[in-house]
């Protein structure tokens, strides 16, 4: 199915995180069920995916397969995973191994593919916010041409503090606004867990939007309900 860019406003959100496995598909799932309780069309997308196995013939990432589940619209695979790798490495060493380039106006080609499709769009970033996806551009540089508000995931666990309020600065230094910040708990043996929890809620400048607690199997639909305050806003400034 070919690719048919919409030339109407962007609604969504950019998910990214403090580093690798701090959370972001769950984080992402979660605002998909979220949007979609409000009754409306949603669309998870995985710009690049590296980590995948073959499964009959096609390329299958975890992360993709969990955000096709939680949307509520059919799309393009090719608009909600553009590319995808079979290494679970860095997106640009990953695609010069494979003999590609990722290409960041494809990304947002893709975008406004899946933007007509929907009212919200969820897009997980990969990796940390500043993870290089070629030689010259990074995911910073494509979360800013996406120009929507930013959601960053933060994996509670020691050095997450300083991660934390570098990610918060980096998102601001692109103009972007940080719509809110997430406290998962991915170290269940974190010493002063509340205590660092307390210090990003004083520092970061925008409000914890969730706490998702420490488990063997989090559940994105129940934690949606902690994302309603953030849905609301969203439709109130839609509505405006």
């Amino acid at each position: 199915m070919p690719l048919h860019p919409s030339t109407s406003p962007r609604h969504g959100l950019f998910v990214t995180g403090t580093d690798t496995g701090v959370g972001k598909s769950l984080v992402a799932c979660a605002l998909l069920h979220a949007f979609a309780a409000r009754g409306l069309r949603v669309i998870g997308m995985k710009p690049v995916a590296a980590g995948a196995a073959l499964i009959t013939g096609a390329w299958v990432n975890e992360d993709v397969e969990q955000l096709v589940a939680a949307s509520n619209v059919k799309a393009p695979r090719e608009a909600v995973n553009p590319y995808c790798f079979e290494q679970p490495i860095a997106p640009h060493i990953a695609a010069e191994i494979n003999k590609n380039t990722i290409k960041i106006n494809k990304l947002i080609e893709s975008f406004a593919c899946l933007s007509a499709l929907a009212h919200i769009v969820i897009v997980e970033g990969a990796g940390g916010f500043c993870v290089p996806l070629n030689e010259a551009e990074t995911s910073a540089d494509f979360a800013q041409m996406l120009a929507v508000p930013v959601v960053l995931v933060v994996g509670m666990r020691l050095g997450c503090l300083n991660h934390a309020l570098l990610t918060a600065e980096a998102i601001r230094a692109r103009g972007l606004r940080l719509a809110g910040w997430v406290a998962n708990h991915v170290d269940a043996d974190m010493p002063c867990a509340d205590e660092n929890v307390a210090a990003l809620q004083s520092r970061l400048g925008a409000p914890m939007l969730a706490r998702i607690a420490f488990g063997p199997a989090p559940n994105a639909a129940a934690a949606a309900q902690q994302f309603e305050p953030l849905v609301d806003s969203m439709l109130s400034e839609r509505r405006a």
